[in-house]
């Protein structure tokens, strides 16, 4: 049986490191995506605009409605001169001092044909909703590699930090083997203290790196719409083998799936019913209506019968503004000037999709070549270190040969490490810039 004191103890020791487990996160680059989607705040404001334009297109659906209207009128008059007479000879009226009269009327309207022009709104207003959604898509993407870089750029000061902190170590064993030397007499005090002054150097340099990583885990911290103290772990990234297909490949699939090519379409669309919809200004309207009045002189509410009129009509109005068959031509060459100019930009922007493909796709190709060449140079760095190492020990070499050698191997390792994530960035820039990074 544990003593309860004892308990305590083992409790109060864990509760430390509990709570510490609780702002550790474990993510792969595809749960942190999945992650800074669903609580991005910039996606829920695109979707807020999705939601206007559909609202804004509900409202242009109403338009085709029938519009109708309803009133109900009561009049009192004094009349202070209720004798009237034409003049002499003629019979004299005699009016009511005061008279009281009802008037209702109640009206409906349906446009039958109006050009096209609502039909043409419709059509707009719905392309106007889609270029929406592609904002949101645009903003989708956006979101996404800006998690991306800032993943990677978090992998590679862990990556640098665990290259250094194997760097100490080594440097720590060199620092014992030269104090050991020194007591031999086998080297000088200098020996022991430019070890010493490397260790100086490297620690500082790990207290930099330690800073930058705060840094980018806070800032991945709010792209994740995680607790802003929370650890995120990563998991490697490089990890996954990315093999990219040819060049043109690519450039066929940022034309077929940019989000601000597929905008450019739409609005060529809109622009076209826009043109339609100026045209149709030169055609006839055709509308139908009925209107029902109520008129009740007698001045009671509820008139005795045959003493209010209740009449019912109906009707069809065409109306034509045929002036507009020399006014509205120029109208329409505006609008497909506006139109044409669509197209040009959307020629233009083809060019530089094909321009930041091609940029993207050669960064790329010049990242792995960078792994292979740096991969190489780890091989020749451990080598000429362990023979540096041979040779100190046998007091052959300096100790800044020494230094040299073993700075210039752990820096080689460093640098393949951010090679490894900047070749995994060039390929997510690549893939962004087809638009299809989400995907």
């Amino acid at each position: 049986m544990i003593p309860k004191s004892i308990r305590l103890m083992l409790v109060a020791s864990l509760v430390p490191a509990a709570l510490f487990a609780q702002g550790i996160k474990e993510l792969n680059i595809n749960q942190a995506i999945e992650l800074g989607i669903a609580n991005s705040k910039n996606l829920k404001l695109s979707q807020n605009k999705i939601d206007q334009a559909v609202a804004k297109l509900e409202v242009v659906k109403d338009n085709v409605l029938p519009t109708g209207n309803a009133s109900f009128i009561y009049n009192h008059a004094e009349i202070p001169t209720n004798t009237f007479s034409l003049g002499e000879g003629s019979s004299t009226i005699n009016l009511p001092k005061r008279a009281d009269a009802f008037v209702g009327t109640a009206a409906i309207q349906e446009l039958v044909y109006g050009g096209g022009k609502l039909k043409y709104a419709k059509e707009s207003t719905k392309l106007l909703a889609d270029v929406a959604r592609l904002d949101a898509d645009k903003s989708k993407e956006e979101i996404t590699y800006a998690i991306i870089s800032t993943y990677y750029s978090l992998y590679k000061v862990e990556q640098s930090k665990k290259v250094i902190g194997q760097n100490l170590e080594s440097i720590a064993a060199q620092i014992k083997q030269a104090q050991r030397f020194f007591e031999q007499g086998i080297v000088t005090k200098n020996d022991v203290l430019r070890f010493q002054l490397q260790q100086a150097n490297v620690t500082l340099t790990q207290l930099d790196i330690e800073s930058n990583r705060k840094v980018i885990n806070y800032n991945l911290d709010i792209l994740l719409g995680l607790p802003d103290d929370t650890e995120v772990k990563i998991v490697d990234p490089a990890a996954e083998s990315k093999v990219a297909g040819s060049l043109n490949e690519y450039i066929n699939m940022a034309l077929a799936n940019r989000q601000e090519l597929k905008q450019l379409d739409v609005q060529n669309k809109v622009a076209g019913f826009n043109v339609k919809s100026i045209k149709a200004n030169t055609l006839p309207t055709v509308g139908v209506g009925a209107n029902l009045y109520y008129i009740n002189p007698s001045g009671s509410f509820v008139p005795p019968v045959n003493q209010y009129l209740l009449p019912v009509t109906v009707g069809a109005t065409v109306s034509w503004n045929f002036a507009t068959l020399w006014t509205n031509k120029n109208k329409v060459s505006e609008a497909k000037i506006q139109q044409s100019e669509i197209t040009l930009q959307k020629d233009i922007l083809s060019d530089q999709v094909k321009t930041d493909i091609n940029k993207n796709y050669q960064t790329y190709q010049v990242a792995v070549n960078k792994i292979q060449v740096l991969e190489t140079s780890i091989s020749q760095a451990t080598e000429n270190d362990k023979l540096l190492a041979s040779k100190y020990k046998n007091n052959v070499a300096s100790v800044t040969d020494r230094i040299d050698a073993e700075t210039l191997l752990y820096q080689a390792k460093i640098n393949l490490e951010i090679a490894k994530a900047d070749a995994g960035l060039a390929y997510y820039t690549l893939l962004k810039s087809t638009g299809k990074i989400t995907q």
